[in-house]
């Protein structure tokens, strides 16, 4: 029977495979390596719900994709190199096929053993599919540069589908004229599954954190309580109160869903939404007024009517009863647990992880929050161990407020940083952080009260510690207003270069540096010399003969902040960048506009180029397959690789290895 289904689909593939627009758009460019090796690239941007099937589609499946090379005075390196792919069980096939989705990119390396070689003929073999499947030949033509400044001519294609033929050209834009795209290095996946995990054990802190407020505490003796005697038996009771704690998980993560499908449209809009101004001032507010709330001058409810029909669904009994008690759970407490869950969405918002490290945090945050009641089912017991409900209650939620308060500043600060206004400079924002957090160590000293506190006769041990740490911190800050690093907050306030000292971004003039600015550089962080253009920076390296290190950075970039603060200070790695490479810095989140000759139509997405960021994060892209920051990469005159670039590496020992290593080569 599945293989009469195969054949009636191939039939109606060959009905309608001439009336079918071509759903993949094609494009081609040659990449130099060196003067005799080249990578040949076809990027294919595939309309939605279609697949393109790999070159390596196991026997009895889908036609796989294959690469048809014209004899010639060159030769093939290694196997076309794919770019990520998808496996999924074919029911009708019976076999794991394995395909592309939206994007495709085919590389492959070739060596030339004729200097003359002019260009080189390729005919593409692939199927399309999605109710019905396309069989599509095209012909490509590279033409080999002569020269490493020889921008690449346009590429002829001719397309082969169906009964009709298309003949266009791909003209290749200077931004894309670097290296191959690559995957992700080892170390990179490495830093990434660190951050990663980092993120989700600070969000379980999170959530445990929020089950100490005022509106969750009360929750949990009721809750755990409830289960046990109103259940048929023990072991029924406790598996209702897991369920429940898995209901709050997923309650959490499912709140993510919604940012997967808007990622879905447009894969960059994470990157977009952390570098938008008017967002950033979004979140300011809403964490200003949750703070505000947590002080208690109003509460942030639900509507009482949406609360109670989900109150009522709890009644229902049964597992789905069980469920809506979660959610109801979730809806009573937002006014304590709705600043916690914006605290985790709007920090991980801002990260380069997307949706994912969203779902990862909330799955982390829903994890701790329902962690007491899973615990507490297993070990009743231990339920009147638990403090009473208290005064201390909201000192804890105070506590958050202050907290909420400090990291508003952040979002404030980035807004500022983007329309580059400088009103809320490195040591306005310092000094704005001495006045939070020295508020609060007077309100944890008994100095005041706020609306809902409890009468104070005296201080606790437990909050008299917390006022002295708090103290202490609020101490450290202080020199920060002089220059001082603060390594400790490095990630938060704005950089050093954007202060009101004269050193700020693009001043030329720093008296302390004793070296001669060269042309077209500027002081950056540190005095360090550097380049925020591309081709100057290249040049300028070939003239001192030294190995060249960009910087892909961002001025909102949290990590890249910790990098600059606590690594590239460090007296061995400062020696290094100042003498031994050129620095050129590249800012994925620079906003100014681009002169209108230099504007162009992104051939990866087909929007048009407008800002300096927008140019450097597609260069990013398209030469090293990742829009990471920081992420760093030593390359050599020829703009080869030295050795396999870094992301956010935050131990000083393995970043300097990191940097003798490539320029070791570089001076072999």
């Amino acid at each position: 029977m599945k293989k009469i289904i195969a054949l009636l689909l191939f039939f109606t593939f060959l009905s309608t495979q001439a009336q079918i627009i071509e759903p993949v758009k094609w494009q081609s460019r040659v990449e130099k390596i060196s003067d005799t090796e080249f990578n040949l690239i076809l990027e294919g941007k595939i309309d939605a719900g279609w697949h393109v099937y790999s070159q390596f589609t196991p026997d009895g499946g889908p036609l796989p994709t294959e690469l048809k090379f014209a004899k010639g005075d060159y030769e093939l390196v290694g196997k076309t190199q794919e770019s990520k792919t998808k496996i999924a069980f074919n029911d009708i096939f019976e076999v794991n096929e394995t395909f592309f989705e939206k994007n495709v990119t085919l590389t492959q390396k070739i060596k030339i053993t004729n200097p003359d070689l002019k260009s080189i003929k390729l005919n593409l073999d692939y199927q399309v599919c999605k109710e019905s499947c396309i069989n599509a030949n095209k012909s490509f033509q590279f033409d080999i540069p002569k020269s490493a400044t020889q921008a690449t001519k346009p590429v002829t294609t001719i397309e082969n589908v169906g009964s009709s033929i298309i003949v266009t050209e791909t003209i290749k834009t200077d931004i894309a004229k670097e290296k191959t795209p690559i995957a992700i290095p080892k170390n990179e996946e490495k830093s990434e599954n660190n951050g990663i995990w980092s993120i989700f054990l600070l969000s379980i802190l999170g959530g445990l954190f929020a089950t100490i407020t005022p509106c969750v505490f009360p929750m949990i003796p009721m809750t755990v309580s409830f289960f046990l005697k109103q259940s048929s038996s023990k072991s029924k009771g406790k598996f209702n109160a897991f369920f429940y704690g898995f209901c709050i998980v997923a309650i959490c993560v499912l709140i993510t869903i919604p940012f997967h499908l808007i990622e879905g449209i447009n894969r960059d809009i994470f990157s977009e939404i952390s570098n938008n101004v008017y967002l950033n001032i979004f979140f300011f507010l809403i964490f200003t007024i949750f703070a505000i709330s947590f002080f208690g001058a109003f509460e942030i409810t639900i509507p009482n009517k949406f609360a109670n029909k989900v109150d009522n669904a709890s009644n229902k009994g049964g597992l789905i009863g069980v469920f809506f008690m979660a959610l109801t759970l979730i809806i009573v407490s937002f006014s304590c647990i709705g600043p916690a869950i914006g605290l985790v969405m709007g920090t991980s918002l801002n990260s380069d992880g997307g949706a994912t490290i969203l779902s990862i945090a909330m799955l982390g945050f829903g994890l701790g929050l329902a962690l007491p009641f899973m615990f507490f089912a297993l070990a009743p017991s231990l339920l009147s161990n638990l403090p009473k409900s208290g005064g201390w209650l909201n000192t804890v939620k105070v506590v958050f407020g202050f907290v909420e308060l400090a990291l508003a500043m952040k979002f404030i600060s980035n807004a500022d940083i983007g329309l580059d206004l400088h009103l809320l400079e490195r040591e306005v924002f310092i000094a704005i952080w001495i006045a939070i957090f020295g508020a609060l160590s007077l309100y944890l000293f008994g100095k005041f009260t706020l609306p809902h506190d409890s009468p104070l006769n005296h201080i606790s041990v437990g909050r008299l510690v917390l006022a002295v740490v708090t103290l202490s911190f609020t101490i450290y800050m202080i020199p920060g207003l002089w220059g001082a690093p603060l390594k400790m907050i490095s990630a938060f306030p704005p950089p050093s270069t954007y202060s009101e000292s004269p050193q700020g971004f693009g001043n030329n003039s720093v008296a302390s540096n004793s070296v001669q600015l060269p042309k077209n550089a500027v002081y950056g962080v540190h005095n360090l010399i550097s380049f925020e253009d591309y081709e100057q920076g290249i040049a300028y390296a070939k003239e001192v003969n030294k190995p060249i290190l960009i910087d892909f950075t961002g001025k909102q970039c949290q990590n890249c902040r910790v990098m600059e603060n606590n690594v590239w200070s460090d007296e061995t790695v400062l020696k290094i960048l100042k003498s031994e490479i050129v620095l050129i810095s590249l800012y994925g989140d620079d906003r100014k506009e681009l002169p209108i000759n230099e504007q162009y139509i992104s051939k990866e997405t087909g929007n048009k180029i407008t800002t300096v960021g927008q140019k450097w994060s597609e260069f990013q892209r398209l030469n090293y397959g990742t829009n990471a920051r920081p992420y760093y990469v030593l390359i050599d005159l020829d703009e080869k690789k030295l050795n396999e670039p870094v992301p956010y590496t935050p131990n000083i020992q393995e970043y300097k290895t990191w940097l003798e290593d490539g320029i070791s080569k570089f001076k072999k």
